[in-house]
Parts: structure tokens; sequence; C-alpha cells
């Protein structure tokens, strides 16, 4: 399930999101885009390249704050960093509190839980390492879907999101007495790959979170609620450092204290560092971080400010806060951190049903690869010539998409039209204006297309 649609009257059927997409999820074809969801890990990059915003995260509206007696808003660390010259984050709670919503929970709160939960597994697994982030859930899918061999180096801790949604949950009921049917968990999110994680979680079963709201959409709402009078708010931040620091690319392992580390944002740099692990390239580490979008969440496109600039407003708001302020101990209702299920290789790439019509629809793919040109040029409405080779395979192309077979193959046929009418005109006196007419069009049609065509050997590769 996809975190994206498309809006159809705006695309104009140009390739940036083609080229841009690290899973090779869109085609263009009749002059408009199709996202293919089972390939896509809702990383955002095609949000961030469509020149006509063609492409449109799905996301709740506040509105469902309607739907609930009692709701809970679940702020994201980097909504903070959206701000200017903020240095208490209780002015932003304070002011989520005046929108409408009846009660808060940080989700950096909840990451300074997960960083403890995380600093204990892997010290009692540390044969296992090195480990890999599970936090964002693009990178999680990125390796579902074309890196199974490192499933089993994945954290199997719960994201703090869900971490803090579990909570809120839990401390609303015992404060409301209400059902947990009754009462509303909206998380504020920098990105749509959380809205498609509330939808098809992983790692468990189903997510403790009701809706997900857009930074971009509360972020001008609580301004005119935010007040800088402290003698005003009421105390309700429970994070430090550490759980802020999550917002930004190098917060989660900075709260795991220890050397050995690696951490790597934007979906390019982490799908090398991804490549290098599988290919054991890379030695050394106990924990490596890896954020999809460029400087983390704050990096995300559901966001406000530029990413670089929310990164340096998050680490002067982090200069006036504690190390850390929320303990496993001091949670109860936090009774099992870990993931419920261990996440499953998904082989949405594979060709056939079988390893042997695999092997053999490989074989077709490389044999159809050759008669292309070899440019990845994206005029075919896939990203490279083997991805379009591939879909020809699946049924969903054909090689005239590729506009140099297409010429080549017009070039053909205007040599043997040419031919025929030449036959046929040997054949008669052109006595007829009428015939002698027709002949003449046909000679300079197959002219202008045979001008169309490919040169003889423009079609071979290394030439």
């Amino acid at each position: 399930m996809t975190g994206l649609r498309l809006k159809t009257e705006a695309c104009q059927g140009w390739i940036n999101c083609i080229k841009y997409c690290p899973t090779q999820a869109i085609r263009v074809h009749n002059g408009k885009a199709h996202i293919i969801d089972k390939f896509c890990i809702d990383c955002g990059r095609c949000i961030r390249y469509c020149p006509h915003h063609a492409k449109i995260p799905i996301y709740d509206s506040l509105n469902v704050l309607n739907l609930y007696k009692y709701t809970v808003a679940l702020p994201a660390p980097s909504l903070y960093a959206q701000y200017n010259n903020l240095t208490n984050v209780d002015i932003v709670l304070n002011a989520l509190l005046k929108l409408g919503f009846d009660d808060v929970f940080e989700v950096s709160a909840a990451a300074e839980l997960v960083s403890e939960a995380s600093r204990e597994y892997m010290k009692a697994h540390t044969e296992e390492g090195p480990f890999i982030s599970s936090a964002c859930p693009s990178v999680v899918r990125l390796i579902r879907v074309k890196f199974p061999a490192l499933l089993p180096k994945l954290l199997p801790i719960k994201p703090p999101v869900e971490v803090a949604a579990e909570i809120a949950r839990a401390r609303a009921v015992a404060k409301t007495g209400l059902s947990p049917e009754d009462i509303g968990v909206i998380f504020i999110s920098p990105c749509p790959s959380k809205v498609s994680y509330v939808k098809a979680p992983l790692g468990i079963e189903k997510s403790s979170i009701d809706n997900v709201v857009a930074i971009k959409d509360v972020y001008p709402l609580l301004l005119p609620h935010m007040t800088r009078d402290e003698s005003q708010l009421e105390s309700l931040s429970m994070s430090g450092r550490i759980g802020l620091g999550w917002g930004s690319s190098g917060g989660e392992v900075g709260g795991l204290l220890i050397d050995n580390y690696l951490a790597a944002d934007g979906i390019v740099n982490i799908m090398r560092v991804l490549e290098g692990i599988e290919d054991e390239k890379i030695h050394g580490l106990k924990f490596i971080e890896l954020n999809a979008c460029n400087g983390g969440c704050v990096g995300g496109t559901l966001n406000v400010e530029n990413g670089y600039v929310a990164t340096a407003k998050s680490k002067r708001l982090q200069r006036y806060q504690p190390v850390a302020k929320s303990h496993l101990s001091s949670h109860p209702e936090v009774k099992d951190i870990r993931w419920d299920d261990k996440i499953a290789y998904e082989p949405v790439f594979r060709l056939g049903n079988t390893f042997k019509e695999s092997l053999e629809m490989m074989s077709t793919v490389e044999e159809l690869t050759k008669k292309f040109p070899g440019l990845d040029c994206g005029s075919c409405g896939a990203p490279t010539c083997q991805t379009l080779a591939e879909d020809i395979v699946r049924g969903d192309a054909t090689s005239n998409d590729c506009i140099y077979v297409l010429r080549e193959h017009i070039a053909s046929l205007s040599k043997e039209i040419d031919f025929l009418s030449k036959a046929s005109g040997r054949s008669c006196s052109f006595e007829d204006e009428s015939t002698k007419l027709l002949h003449e069009y046909i000679h300079k049609l197959t002219t202008e297309l045979d001008a169309f065509g490919v040169p003889q050997g423009n079609n071979e590769k290394g030439k």
C-alpha cells in the first residue's frame, strides 16, 4: 500500500520521476506516469523531483479530530525544527492542546526508550552485529525487496512512533476510562512513508496509530497559539537531547553511546551502503543508521523548512535540554518493545513463479536488452533498457516502446512500401492521373520515413 497517488491532470509525462525512483517503481505511458505499488517504498523522491507536482502524498486532514471522543497528538521531533528561535518544546506542545488535541505524547520521548532498548539488545546480541536501524519504514521496505540477505541484520525494535502510540493510548484509557476505540492517536508526520507504515506496519500485526497528518498542515495552525511567556505553559515535555536528536541524521546513533557506527542519509547514499554491506566491503561496525530522506526526518517532504536549516535549528534547540528525560523503568505501559514477527523477503522483482521459470525469463530479458541501444534514456517510459526488457517479459510493454527500435521498424517498413510502389509502377503506364499522384505520394512518404529511420550501425553498443 503506497502513501502516494498521481494527480493525473497535473502530470505532463516528463520522466524526472522514473529516473529518480530508487526501486524503478514508475513508468510513463501515453503521456502519464504510473506508480507500480508493489515496487514503491514511499521514499518521496518522486514528490520532490516532479516539476509539475503531480505526485501527491496521501495523509489525513485535521478533521479526523472530530472522529473521536479523545485525541492524542504524537509530534515528530522534526516538528520543533520548523520554527525559528524555539528554545522550549513546551511552547509547541501547549499550542497543540490549544489547537484541539486533548493530550500530547512526544515521539522523541519514545525515541529515548527505543535508544535504551537498542543498547540493551545490542549488548545481549553482540555476535549478531552489525545491526541496521529499523526506524525508517522506507529503508526497511527497501531491504525487504532488494536486499533480503540483510533482513537478519535489522534491529528488531519497534520504531519510536509505534512505541509512542502504545503509551499514549494506554495512558489515555487510564486517564479517561474510555474504550481504546474512542481514543484517536494521531501522528504528525514529516513524510508519507509513515502513512504507509500505519496502513501496512512492518514487524507488527497492527499499528496503534489511528491517523497521520502532515507537519506542513499543522505548522501554520500552531503559530497563533504559540506563546513565549513560559509562565503560562503547562510542563509537558518528556524528552531531552537524545530524543530530539532523532529528527536529524546521526541522532539515533548518538543515543546508542557507541563507537564504530555509520550514519547515512539520502536514498542514493543508503543504496550504496547496503550494497557495500551485502558485498562485505564494509567491516568493523556495530550499528548502521539509515534515513531515506536527506538530512534525516527533517528532510521529509511533508515538512515546511529546508532540511539543512531545520537540522541547524534542531541542534540549537538541543543545547537547552538535558541528555534524556524518559527511561523504560518509568514507563510501565511498554509491555514489549520488540517486533512481534520477523520481516520476510518480498520478491516483487522476481520475474517468474518458480526459480526455473525466472531463469528462463531472465535469459529472454538479456536477449531483449541486447537489441536496445543501452542509453537508458527513459524515452520508452521505463527507467532503463533492462527494465523495459523486464516489462516486455511480464507482458506490460512491447519492443516498439523503444524509440530506436521503432525507428528501425519504420525504416524497414518504408523500404518495403517503396519496393512495392516501384514494382507497381513498372506494371502500369501511369496513364491514370490519380494513380500517378498516388505513386508520387508514396515515394515522398517513404523517403521521409527512411530519413526518420536509424542509420545502419547506430544501434550497436560501443560505436
